[in-house]
């Protein structure tokens, strides 16, 4: 997370460490096409527990990531989308996605 960043040997190592891990890029690249609840990333996120769902969206949106919608009414809702900052990362995860389905692929 942004503030809990360890010194950064490098500007790819400082990368990572914001956006690695199992679910960032997983989260980040769901949330490309506009806003999603809870319910709809849980659905979205093949594997990933609860516990794990909601730390890594706090971890997110700490590091500015994502940001997080509450709406006051009965049942309470809450919406996540991308800030700006997020949005510059998807043409990166896009090419990382291409990369892994060739990989996969065995081309």
């Amino acid at each position: 997370m942004k503030k809990n960043i360890k010194k950064a040997h490098c500007a790819v190592d400082y990368a990572f460490q914001r956006i690695g891990g199992k679910y960032k890029g997983r989260i980040l690249w769901v949330l490309r096409d506009g806003c999603l609840r809870y319910g709809e990333l849980h659905r979205a996120i093949v594997g990933i527990t609860p516990k794990m769902l909601t730390q890594t969206l706090k971890e997110l949106e700490v590091d500015e990531l994502i940001t997080r919608k509450v709406y006051v009414e009965v049942p309470p809702k809450v919406e996540y989308s991308l800030t700006d900052t997020g949005k510059e990362l998807i043409p990166f995860i896009s090419q990382m996605r291409s990369w892994g389905e060739k990989q996969m692929s065995g081309k």
